[in-house]
């Protein structure tokens, strides 16, 4: 009876020992972890137990720091970079993207195959081979396609047949949650989960890599993330306003709206039925603001420091809880009868849902600032002497709220897209209370350009715009100019010379000299007028007419 029972203990630990010495997807996705590391979940839709065995003769397991990884690839090593749209709200869905990086100079073309890139020099130098991995002349030249080969060959680490069509050069195995799923695909992939049966918090992905090698499989990279599950609606605000310089210090002006703009994270679109409310408080004694839009102004009308509070609240369509031992909640109805008589008939009210909530809260500060800025003049500045090259122009600047530190200008053409280099200058101290100033420009040439002009302290910028048209004022322009001047009015000199000589030829007739008392006066009288001017101007003797010498007689 010993024998016996030595016989089938032998029998049972010959038995065992093929199964402990399997290799589990545990051990070779997490062993970095113990073997029973979360694996109290419910089950991933379309995902397997962990606990199953791992083909490890057609799927080799090489631990961290193996010297084989260096040659798992021709050329360098390959990256695998895993991301996710965490985080996800409990019940809607994340997806995870793995997208692999190959060593310089090499990419997958449209056939799958990894090619060298033309004209791209690695250290190594150009390949006279343009393949890295011709996948497709393998499948040519092995027995990859026979349905023979088929079983052995084409399947997945836990011996599950590849899904048709499944010339993809790719294996990728996800493992999460004590679960995992296999996939095959390109240079990236992408899997989906739903998360209502997974645990709130931080969880680990983990996916390793295998490459096609005729007939087998060869591990190429590893990489996990973390993501995150929550009940709560993950919620972002963005706020911006007008003339704020800074947005991101969350210092905001006095008497000038903020716009604030809530934004869900919520990329597998599960809060797309849903009604959502949003409760703002903006901590300045104002009150409580609801609304179902995701946008809102608000304006602060004093300085200070205050603290705003949002609360969202969606009301998400979900299932109904079972029935209770009550009655359910029915709403009458009337409806006809075939005899024109009314009745009551119970509808039951099978609208439910799921109430979810997002908070957001941030300190914000309120200061003075430029509210608002005019150009009210615009004047061509005339330089004594000769005029410079460049055109000055000065701009008559007002302002409305906090004193300028600093004015920045920026000419460009007349769509203001061309700029010029900016111009800063510091606003002088003595400006005062009140802000109005002049700002003075140089243009270059002649032509219409757009001035934008910015007023700014350390909390604010406030921006106008004009359109500037500029006369030409070159030396050679004004020469021109003033020689067409010159011209112009020595031709009417002329003109108005002959034109007066013509009509005094035209009007002069000999008159005989008549006993008129009043011309005789008249003439006498100048005549008297002008010798005592020429004697009193010329005290000499004048007279040159020697004929008058020789006539005695006359005084």
């Amino acid at each position: 009876m010993e024998c016996l029972y030595c016989f089938l203990g032998f029998l049972l630990l010959a038995a065992r020992l093929p199964m402990d010495a399997a290799k589990r997807f545990h051990d070779v996705l997490s062993n970095e972890r113990p073997s029973g590391y979360m694996r109290g979940h419910n089950q991933l839709n379309g995902w397997s137990s962990d606990e199953n065995d791992w083909n490890e003769k057609l799927y080799p397991v090489w631990k961290r720091g193996d010297s084989r990884w260096k040659s798992s690839w021709k050329g360098g090593r390959v990256q695998a970079v895993l991301t996710s749209d965490s985080p996800a709200l409990v019940g809607s869905t994340i997806t995870f993207a793995v997208n692999l990086v190959f060593p310089r100079c090499q990419k997958e073309d449209a056939s799958g195959n990894i090619v060298y890139e033309k004209n791209c020099r690695n250290d190594t130098g150009a390949s006279p081979d343009p393949y890295v991995y011709n996948w497709t002349a393998w499948t040519e030249d092995s027995d990859w396609g026979n349905d023979t080969s088929e079983g052995h060959h084409n399947v997945f680490p836990d011996g599950k047949p590849f899904p048709r069509p499944w010339r993809k050069n790719f294996v990728y195995v996800f493992h999460t949650l004590g679960q995992y799923f296999q996939k095959l695909g390109r240079c990236s992939v992408t899997v989906s989960i739903n998360t209502a049966n997974v645990s709130l918090g931080p969880q680990i992905m983990e996916v390793t890599v295998y490459r096609r090698h005729r007939w087998a499989y060869v591990p190429i990279a590893k990489v996990k993330d973390v993501y995150v599950v929550t009940d709560q609606i993950p919620v972002f605000v963005t706020m911006s306003q007008k003339n704020n310089r800074n947005s991101s210090d969350e210092t905001f002006l006095r008497d000038l709206p903020i716009t604030f703009n809530v934004l869900i994270h919520d990329p597998s679109r599960f809060l797309n039925e849903s009604a959502i409310y949003y409760k703002w408080n903006f901590g300045d004694n104002t009150g409580l603001f609801v609304s179902n839009n995701h946008t809102l102004n608000h304006t602060y009308v004093l300085n200070g420091t205050f603290s705003l509070n949002l609360t969202v609240q969606a009301e998400v369509p979900g299932p109904c809880p079972l029935p209770s031992p009550r009655p359910p909640k029915t709403t009458p109805s009337l409806v006809t009868a075939g005899d024109n008589t009314l009745e009551l008939r119970e509808i039951p009210d099978e609208s439910c849902h799921i109430t979810r909530y997002g908070y957001f809260k941030a300190t914000i500060t309120i200061v003075e600032g430029i509210l608002e800025v005019n150009i009210i003049q615009v004047t061509d500045v005339l330089m004594p002497g000769p005029q410079p090259d460049d055109s000055l122009v000065d701009f008559v600047v007002t302002c409305q709220g906090s004193i300028p530190t600093e004015v920045c200008t920026v000419i460009s053409d007349p769509s203001c897209q061309i700029t010029q280099n900016p111009v800063c200058d510091p606003v002088p101290m003595e400006l005062g209370d009140a802000c109005l100033l002049t700002v003075r420009r140089a243009f270059s040439g002649s032509g219409t350009y757009c001035m934008n002009l910015t007023l700014g302290d350390d909390a604010s910028l406030a921006l106008t715009s004009t359109l500037v048209s500029i006369t030409s004022r070159d030396p050679a322009s004004l020469l021109r100019m003033a020689n067409g001047i010159l011209v112009s009015l020595g031709c009417l000199a002329v003109l108005v010379t002959v034109i007066a000589f013509l009509m005094y030829k035209k009007h002069k007739k000999y008159k005989p000299i008549e006993n008129s008392p009043g011309i005789v006066i008249r003439g006498k009288g100048l005549n008297v007028f002008l010798s005592h001017a020429k004697t009193l101007f010329f005290p000499g003797n004048q007279e040159k007419d020697p004929l008058l010498k020789n006539q005695p007689g006359i005084l």
